[in-house]
């Protein structure tokens, strides 16, 4: 196991996309970024539940995941 890929993955899963942003995929960064703050958004005016936090934190996962595989 790659010790940045560690870090990457733990980047990504505060901040999504800063993973891969850093890994040099920098427009597959930008896109979980802004799918983020679009998730975000929506589920603060919309989904303001357990569900929606719910949501929220599976797209963290997914996103630190990500950037830990593709390193």
């Amino acid at each position: 196991m790659d010790m940045n890929s560690v870090k990457y993955g733990i980047f990504s899963f505060i901040i999504p996309g800063l993973g891969q942003y850093l890994n040099d995929d920098k427009q597959k960064g930008l896109g979980l970024f802004g799918a983020a703050i679009l998730i975000h958004i929506f589920i603060w005016f919309f989904m303001n539940n357990p569900i929606g936090s719910v949501a929220q934190t599976a797209y963290h996962l997914y996103a630190g995941y990500d950037a830990y595989k593709n390193y």
